[in-house]
């Protein structure tokens, strides 16, 4: 079947086409809620940032200037939105405070916790700085390239690619230990 570009469903939704913005949600809402699943460690939370990052999107689409993909502009957005969540969240939890990593029970919709290494490499993910959880986010679950993820985050490749390999190799030293 013929899917609809972006663009073309970006520009209906801005004429009022709500099916167009329906389209546009239903494509992206299960990226979007699993990078926030990723980026918060828990299902509750990543819910809320997907709603936060939609209605941002829909009040911003007039700015899209389709210079890039829309899914770069969309992960942009959903990254200045995780950004503002954990500087709502995490300043006021203390660490005995922290909601653990949700299992496979509690949330089957995900999918991504299918075994215990998948479980491993989350539960090593949430211990890495946000900056570096971003980069890994981006690169590794939605397949944008060094200079996408620089541009969405406004940084330079080389940056993307420090972050990247400093995050990789936390997530070694962390998978090592656990596995030790």
């Amino acid at each position: 079947m013929f899917e609809r570009r972006d663009e073309q469903l970006v520009s209906k939704a801005l004429k009022g086409d709500r099916k167009a913005w329906f389209a546009l949600i239903k494509r992206y809402e299960q990226p979007i809620y699993q990078y926030g699943i990723r980026m918060t460690g828990n299902t509750h939370d990543a819910a809320d940032l997907m709603q936060d990052i939609f209605v941002s999107v829909f009040k911003s689409l007039a700015n899209y200037r389709h210079e890039g993909a829309f899914k770069g502009w969309l992960f942009k957005i959903a990254h200045y939105r995780c950004m503002e969540f954990y500087r709502r969240k995490r300043p006021q939890q203390s660490l005995d405070e922290c909601p653990e990593q949700e299992s496979e029970e509690e949330a089957p919709e995900t999918g991504i916790l299918s075994n215990e290494s998948s479980k491993q490499v989350l539960s090593a993910m949430q211990k890495l700085p946000i900056a570096q959880k971003a980069v890994v986010e981006l690169k590794f679950f939605h397949h944008f390239t060094f200079e996408e993820i620089a541009q969405q985050l406004g940084l330079s490749s080389n940056t993307v690619k420090s972050r990247l390999y400093s995050a990789l190799s936390r997530l070694k030293l962390d998978l090592e230990v656990e596995n030790a």
